[in-house]
């Protein structure tokens, strides 16, 4: 687009929604400076939202204080996150008869819980910013990635709110409750008496659903829409290689998902849960 039409379409969206605009948007062009209509249209209610200042300086932090609220709300989702991840989950009755299905390797995760954020909401993120310095783009990388920290924080509180009100027992529970081997019983009802390390046994009860699949699923699966709409999918036009890189992200996902039932750390169940319930959160 030339400059001559970014100024026409400037100077349009300046009289429909009361905005004003100065030359150095424009290269080449004299300064000008338009004067503010008055909007009739009453559904306009944010000029940030407007394409014409997008790239405006300042704009960032303007942006952020508009959306203050989401923010304020954003943190609080990250705060109860960590207050579920803290509490104890409850304690469902584990028996003899049940350790069949619950005597699995204790052994390290194929994808460590640090690498969770960086799968989820950094490698996402890294993307919105490439499309940023293509773009110039300050509204789309912004709400980008508010969306995306919503939907990654929504599914975690849903997901450790989850782990802590089931408490199953994940395939390797025994090693956890007893790491010595000896297993002991409580004589009246049956149930363990674990004897290994708190935060060990602790974690022993998170099984269901799958935090590393639902957080993986809620980033990459943002990412994968966003994708979508930034090669617009739907055009008419190499929809094979846009499809290949639509659902990368989402290959990427379910293999971290399956990694999860093959070191024992979850149930195949609840891995498809895990899976499942972030759907809402990331549309």
């Amino acid at each position: 687009m030339t400059n001559a039409m970014k100024l026409r379409n400037a100077i349009r969206l300046t009289s429909m929604y009361n905005v004003r605009i100065h030359a150095f948007q424009f290269p080449g062009c004299c300064e000008i400076d338009i004067p503010a209509n008055t909007v009739s249209n009453e559904s306009v209610t944010d000029p940030l939202e407007i394409p014409v200042i997008r790239t405006l300086g300042g704009a960032t932090y303007e942006l952020f204080i508009f959306h203050i609220r989401d923010w304020v709300a954003l943190l609080t989702l990250a705060i109860l996150v960590l207050v579920l991840n803290i509490i104890d989950p409850f304690n469902r009755f584990v028996g003899e008869t049940m350790m069949g299905n619950l005597m699995y390797p204790l052994q390290p995760n194929t994808v460590p819980v640090a690498a969770v954020p960086v799968i989820a909401i950094f490698i996402p993120v890294a993307i919105f910013v490439a499309f940023f310095l293509y773009s110039k783009d300050i509204t789309d990388l912004h709400h980008a990635t508010l969306g995306l920290l919503f939907a990654v924080f929504i599914t975690g509180v849903i997901t450790d709110a989850t782990k802590d009100a089931v408490g199953r027992p994940r395939p390797d529970f025994f090693w956890r409750c007893f790491p010595d081997g000896i297993a002991v019983y409580n004589n009246s009802t049956g149930n363990v008496i674990c004897h290994g390390e708190h935060a060990v046994i602790k974690e022993g009860y998170k099984s269901f659903p799958s935090g590393h699949t639902s957080w993986t699923f809620a980033g990459l699966g943002f990412l994968s829409l966003y994708l979508a709409g930034k090669l617009q999918l739907f055009n008419g036009r190499g929809h094979v290689a846009k499809l290949a890189v639509v659902f990368t992200p989402l290959l990427a996902a379910m293999l971290v998902g399956l990694s999860r039932v093959d070191d024992y750390w979850h149930h195949w169940q609840d891995v498809f849960a895990g899976a499942f319930l972030v759907q809402p959160s990331g549309i």
